[in-house]
């Protein structure tokens, strides 16, 4: 995922994604907790795509109400 497929999407569809995302990083936490987790590096991905789709959703805040 990166920015230029964020922007194209409707802020409704980042919400959605944002609560995708925050539900896997969640996941993720726990599993962590538990020694489960399979894959580190996914907790580093998951947290900078929640980021990239905050940042986005920022962006085209500022931009509607600039009009």
């Amino acid at each position: 995922m990166n920015a230029a497929e964020l922007r194209d999407k409707t802020p409704d569809q980042l919400r959605e994604e944002l609560v995708n995302l925050k539900k896997e990083q969640f996941n993720l936490r726990f599993q962590a907790a538990t020694g489960q987790l399979e894959n580190p590096a996914r907790m580093k991905s998951v947290r900078r795509n929640v980021a990239r789709v905050l940042t986005v959703l920022n962006e085209k805040a500022a931009s509607a109400a600039a009009e």
